[in-house]
């Protein structure tokens, strides 16, 4: 049986989605951490002839962002010079986007991940989708506000002309962050919810996606997996299974998402990162992205489900998958392997 299939533990664990503690991170505060100690390392890490790249990765992935933060305004002011233009300036590639990364705050970057993804030819529907099913309303919101100040217009507005149909109606509900929060679980809600969702998919000819997109967006954690414990009694399939076999593209890959943040957020990032190394080549975009804003979330838990999921480490794999400075500083931020 797959984590996906295991319903009954759901109910009682808590979810990544709703609980804003850091505690299951990998990266957290340094203690005796000192912000012109690190200033005076870093400037000699770029200053000197050649950079000493071990010294940008213990320096950038072992504080916490806001200790980060801290760092970036006494460089600035030190020197003249922004950390981010400096680091920009000597190291280059996976490395770079990396460290500018760290650099960047929690709602900067997401809000430069989604300006990327729908930024050029085409739009990336898969870093959109992972952005907004997996955030909570407060980080949503945070990467809002950022978007404003940094395009001068909502990213909603933007949204609105990058994506369409079915994918773009339920992407434009979650990327309000308006979810419900309420842990309260209405059982005969969820008894109800999922009635209308086998009538709406198994149960008719043709798919009632509005209905699909309605409940899984709006609804709150908790009310949506007591919901999946009752379609699975009623539909014999979960409801996963169901939107596999009913929908397709992107908005089969977004309603999945949503469903399975809903049931584990860890687990969910888990098999991104799989993903990201399997087959021919790495996506390292992927993995940069998941390391650096899941690191001082719940990125001991994704080590967790990882090797659950697939009978090895998250560390191995990275040691086998991705080498140079780039792949230390990986590490470093997967901490132990364990």
């Amino acid at each position: 049986m797959s984590v996906w299939d295991d319903l009954d533990l759901l109910l009682d664990s808590p979810s990544s989605i709703t609980v804003n503690s850091n505690t299951r991170g990998t990266v957290k505060d340094k203690t005796d951490f000192k912000v012109e100690e690190d200033v005076s390392a870093l400037r000699k890490a770029v200053e000197g002839l050649g950079t000493t790249e071990k010294t940008l990765i213990e320096v950038l992935t072992q504080r916490s962002n806001f200790q980060r933060q801290l760092v970036a305004k006494a460089y600035e002011k030190a020197t003249g010079r922004t950390l981010v233009a400096d680091l920009e300036g000597d190291t280059h590639g996976d490395f770079e986007d990396l460290l500018v990364a760290l650099v960047t705050p929690p709602d900067v970057y997401d809000c430069q991940e989604v300006i990327r993804a729908i930024k050029g030819a085409g739009t990336t529907e898969s870093t959109l989708t992972e952005i907004f099913a997996s955030r909570s309303n407060r980080q949503i919101k945070a990467l809002s506000e950022a978007y404003l100040a940094e395009c001068g217009r909502s990213v909603i507005h933007d949204l609105q002309s990058e994506v369409s149909g079915d994918y773009g109606k339920a992407l434009l509900i979650l990327a309000e962050g308006k979810r419900d929060e309420s842990t309260k679980v209405d059982a005969a809600q969820a008894k109800a919810d999922a009635k209308d969702l086998y009538e709406a998919g198994e149960k008719k000819w043709g798919t009632d996606e509005a209905k699909f997109i309605d409940i899984l967006c709006h609804r709150s954690v908790p009310q949506l997996r007591q919901t999946l414990v009752e379609y699975k009694s009623m539909s014999k399939k979960t409801l996963q299974e169901s939107i596999e076999s009913e929908m397709s593209g992107t908005l089969q890959d977004l309603l999945v998402a949503v469903v399975k943040c809903v049931k584990n957020v860890p687990a969910y990032f888990a098999e991104r990162l799989f993903r990201a190394m399997k087959g021919a080549g790495t996506t390292e975009s992927v993995l940069t992205r998941i390391l650096v804003s899941r690191a001082e979330i719940d990125l001991s838990d994704i080590k967790a489900e990882y090797k659950k999921l697939f009978g090895f480490t998250l560390y191995s794999r990275l040691e086998s998958e991705v080498s140079g400075s780039y792949g230390d500083a990986l590490k470093r931020l997967c901490g132990q392997d364990d």
